[in-house]
């Protein structure tokens, strides 16, 4: 793993008040971020929320419904099995529901090592965010701000677009990749003509080990030429991979974050991790060099044990004189910020030849 030089817990669920009475803060994680025109940077923060409330011998969910806002619906827990503290599954049906719903907000800082939270929230609006809206991954293209996020409904998990020039008011572009596909990281400039993106299908039948792909399009909207990009290799990515910070240009090509995944014999989570990919610099779909161990791990307490353990999740990417700022998910509850040398991030990638 790569020395960090500084590590810090940003925020933490105790750090944001609920959007609606009733409900608890139970993760604040996974944040988009962008560096402004006057140096200061604006984190996308995913908050999930649950139901206060408990009663004996019924599990609850809570849901967006258009025109009523937050309902929660309440189940015979005979009737469900969990899967873990994120889903239940009903037995009946094998349909899942969410313990929780998530909505992303604003934070603002000058120098990425401490956040102030605004008013300004990007929360569930449409059918296909029925369950939730999660994981921003923030790109400027030209003077304009998109993101990327993952849109949960009885649908499936799928990749819808917005955009946004201040932050406060937002324009929904709809989904852009169906169910179920998560970790949609468009590139920074357009590549032979092209917007480029990176994302992640899940298959339900497995038939290769986890992969991320590539796909092109004329106008951010309309995503096509798929490819396979990276499958992955190492223990450490047996379980799932995907796409962690939106691609940036780095001595040698694009230089991609993403994270792994170590596959649980025992049906458990397993840990998340992170490593690096340099992609070519006209050609991405082709792969110059991967790291051969992660180079991040969880290591500090609040990345060790939280909603869920042993999660590091990379979704942001600053540099600031040589060094890169990654903010994260940790444990699936907590915001984090580390600092890295971009040199030794370069350093650890390995040619492929």
């Amino acid at each position: 793993m790569i020395q960090r030089l500084f590590t810090k817990c940003l925020i933490s669920p105790r750090d944001i008040e609920p959007s609606a009475p009733g409900f608890e803060v139970v993760s604040t994680f996974n944040p988009g971020a962008i560096e402004r025109a006057d140096g200061g940077l604006t984190l996308l923060v995913r908050v999930a929320q649950r139901p206060v409330e408990h009663r004996v011998g019924w599990v609850c969910s809570p849901r967006f419904a258009p025109g009523e806002g937050l309902v929660v619906d309440w189940f015979e827990a005979d009737n469900v099995v969990f899967q873990d503290p994120r889903a239940f599954e009903f037995k009946e049906t094998g349909n899942v529901r969410l313990t929780f719903i998530s909505h992303l907000r604003v934070f603002r800082s000058g120098d990425g090592r401490s956040v102030e939270a605004e008013d300004t929230t990007f929360e569930p609006a449409v059918e296909e965010e029925e369950y939730g809206v999660e994981d921003a991954r923030i790109t400027q293209l030209d003077d304009t701000f998109y993101f990327t996020y993952v849109a949960v409904s009885r649908h499936g998990a799928c990749t819808a677009l917005a955009s946004t020039q201040d932050f406060r008011t937002f324009t929904r572009h709809g989904v852009i990749f169906p169910s179920e596909n998560k970790d949609v990281l468009l590139f920074p400039e357009k590549i032979g003509g092209d917007y480029a993106a990176l994302h992640r299908p899940y298959p339900r039948y497995q038939f290769s080990p986890p992969e991320m792909w590539l796909a092109k399009s004329p106008d951010l909207i309309h995503w096509g030429r798929h490819a396979v990009l990276h499958t992955g290799q190492s223990p450490w990515e047996t379980g799932r991979i995907g796409g962690g910070v939106p691609p940036v240009r780095a001595p040698g090509g694009w230089l991609e974050i993403y994270h792994g995944n170590t596959r649980d014999p025992g049906g458990g989570v397993g840990q998340y991790v992170a490593g690096a990919l340099m992609l070519d610099g006209e050609n991405p779909a082709v792969v110059l060099g991967r790291t051969q161990e992660p180079i991040m791990a969880p290591e500090a307490q609040f990345e060790r044990s939280g909603f869920l353990s042993q999660v590091v999740f990379p979704t942001g990417l600053v540099e600031r004189d040589g060094v890169y700022q990654v903010f994260y998910g940790a444990a699936d509850t907590y915001t984090g910020v580390v600092e890295l040398r971009r040199d030794d991030m370069l350093a650890a990638i390995e040619k492929i030849r």
